[in-house]
């Protein structure tokens, strides 16, 4: 059995780390913020808006804004618990790896098969949108274990 309120604060904890992560890989990399990080919005918020909200010019709107966040974080907090699920009963170590995997077959999901519904996102489909799920899935494997043993759910995870 997962804590799930663990599982949910490592969705949001994770999600909120693997923002900022392509936030640093842009500046880093590329002259292109904040523009890109209005396109991501705006493809996020498009699944509940429309495609109406797709359209130039990628500046800031905060209906989208918002719409994007609360779709992230949703997102972000089912991710959790789904992971949790996966690796609850795994040391800490294979837990890691388990959650870099899970953000590799997250990418793979999102960018490739939900294309199928939401085509728009195929425009994110890059090292940075790649390296962001990997962050997302290690980070909310780490928070989740972290929780979880403090709570004292998974007692039997000493060793890890």
């Amino acid at each position: 059995m997962i804590d799930v309120r663990a599982a949910v604060y490592a969705g949001v904890a994770a999600g909120i780390v693997s923002t900022l992560a392509p936030i640093a890989l842009w500046l880093i990399f590329y002259d292109a913020f904040p523009a890109i990080l209005f396109r991501d919005a705006r493809l996020t918020a498009a699944i509940v808006m429309g495609r109406g909200v797709l359209a130039p010019p990628t500046t800031f709107d905060l209906p989208v804004m918002l719409v994007a966040t609360l779709v992230h974080f949703a997102l972000s907090m089912l991710y959790g618990l789904i992971l949790s699920w996966l690796m609850s009963r795994l040391a800490t170590p294979l837990s890691t790896i388990v959650g870099a995997a899970f953000g590799l077959i997250l990418y793979a999901a999102n960018m490739y098969g939900f294309t199928v519904v939401f085509p728009w996102f195929e425009a994110a489909r890059d090292w940075i949108t790649l390296a962001s799920h990997l962050v997302f899935g290690v980070v909310a494997a780490l928070v989740y274990k972290a929780l979880s043993r403090r709570r004292g759910v998974h007692a039997h995870d000493a060793g890890g």
